[in-house]
């Protein structure tokens, strides 16, 4: 890709949490391209000026009514430009996800989110459409065990 493709097309960031409750995970059905209709977890874009930890707790809120707090990084995940049947071209995106605990709320849908629940741990595996998303939660729950676990 030369420099007037990037220049083009950008890079996004995106900002994502694996919230847990108990032995569910929240997840949501996107509303909206990319990937409408589609299960993932609860994110959306960095804002200009917003720290990472505050955009993981707006979209959270955002999306699902749901309050958090989060509890480690779980890591940076990466997605390439791609061509996609009815949704153009899908522009290079960082994924900055974290670990989360469930404080307050019942997952309601809203912003771009059509469905938005609690499902046991194995359903949210099945559920999710992305490999990244899925590695996302097996990682989160592994940071989680540890957080909950130590010394």
């Amino acid at each position: 890709m030369d420099k007037g493709d990037s220049e083009l097309q950008g890079i996004g960031i995106g900002v994502g949490a694996v919230v847990f409750r108990g032995d569910e995970v929240l997840i949501i059905r996107r509303g909206k391209a990319p990937f409408a209709g589609q299960w993932s977890i609860p994110g959306g874009g960095l804002h200009e000026g917003e720290r990472l930890e505050d955009a993981a707790l707006r979209e959270v809120r955002e999306e699902t009514a749901v309050e958090i707090r989060l509890i480690g990084l779980i890591g940076v995940f990466e997605a390439l430009p791609t061509a996609r049947d009815g949704e153009g071209y899908l522009r290079h995106t960082l994924m900055i996800d974290y670990a989360a605990e469930w404080l307050a709320g019942e997952p309601a849908a809203g912003d771009d989110a059509a469905a938005a629940a609690f499902v046991p741990y194995e359903e949210a595996l099945r559920r999710v459409s992305s490999d990244l998303t899925r590695t996302a939660i097996a990682d989160a729950l592994k940071l989680r065990n540890t957080v909950t676990s130590g010394p």
